[in-house]
């Protein structure tokens, strides 16, 4: 899957870009990676209710290998049926973003929380 086909996807939600990364793409949306394609599959960002949901729509789990051993992700691939749906790829794609952005802004908190002011 190229660029092309995962904004044609996209299309409905808004504009996105496409960057690659590990030999395969991340997908961002006003500068925040909420979907990933790999080995020609698209993933979208996801907790463990929203994972179960895509999971009962026949999605699957992003796993890979790393020396030695598997490694599972918060990413689910994107339904078959999204695919072919711009409305339901839509709002696929804004729940995958939601999550993606609270993520980022935990993490951002998390590292204030370690900065520790000079002085202190």
């Amino acid at each position: 899957m190229d660029p092309t086909a995962v904004a044609d996807i996209f299309a409905t939600f808004r504009p996105v870009r496409c960057r690659r990364m590990f030999g395969g793409l991340g997908v961002y949306a006003d500068g925040v990676m909420f979907a990933l394609v790999a080995d020609g599959r698209l993933y979208l960002k996801a907790d463990v209710p929203f994972g179960g949901e895509l999971a009962a729509r026949g999605a699957e789990p992003f796993i890979y290998e790393s020396g030695g051993r598997t490694v599972t992700v918060s990413y689910w691939s994107m339904p078959e049926s999204a695919l072919d749906d711009p409305d339901e790829a839509a709002e696929l794609g804004a729940r995958a973003l939601g999550l993606a952005r609270r993520a980022a802004a935990e993490r951002e908190a998390a590292s204030r929380r370690r900065v520790v002011p000079h002085g202190m």
